[in-house]
């Protein structure tokens, strides 16, 4: 299945940049970020920024962005049967420009990476592109629901203290 990735969820004045590897199935069917019911990054929102699940898809992505989170993925395409990172076709990954959003957005000095696949895919072939040593990275629990290793209290709690160290104000911990 050919996988095309959202344009960025971006406001006036980034100052974190939260990368997730591509979307999932259930995500291109609603045409939103983290789509899948299960997957627990706007529980997280929700409880950090108030950009809960409650809310509909607009008004999650305006409280994001009005805290200073900007969100995209690291691929801009790829083919993958159903929704598990581990089953892109590597040779078919196209990447996002993400080296140009940095430059367009000089707040932006955190990108948060949502999940091994994002990671590694970053700091493969878009790290060694970054002009500006000005950025940290992060790297984060998947939130989606096939990372059940790991409870979402700790998940929150990882989240939460990586935008806190990136200089965010978050409404837990």
């Amino acid at each position: 299945m050919k996988v095309l990735g959202f344009p960025p969820i971006l406001g006036e004045r980034p100052q974190v940049l939260v990368l997730g590897s591509a979307p999932s199935v259930a995500s291109l069917a609603a045409a939103q970020y983290y789509g899948h019911p299960q997957n627990a990054f706007w529980k997280i929102m929700g409880e950090l920024f108030g950009a809960g699940p409650e809310l509909d898809y607009p008004q999650r992505c305006h409280k994001l962005t009005a805290a200073g989170v900007a969100v995209w993925d690291v691929l801009a395409a790829c083919e993958r049967p159903g929704s598990l990172d581990a089953a892109i076709c590597p040779e078919t990954e196209v990447y996002n420009d993400v080296c140009g959003l940095l430059s367009e957005e000089p707040l932006i000095r955190t990108v948060l990476l949502n999940g091994g696949k994002a990671a590694t895919s970053f700091r493969r072939h878009i790290l060694p592109s970054l002009p500006d040593a000005r950025i940290q990275t992060v790297n984060l629990p998947s939130t989606s629901p096939a990372n059940a290793r790991m409870r979402l209290p700790e998940k929150r709690a990882r989240w939460a203290e990586a935008f806190r160290r990136a200089g965010l104000q978050v409404a837990y911990g």
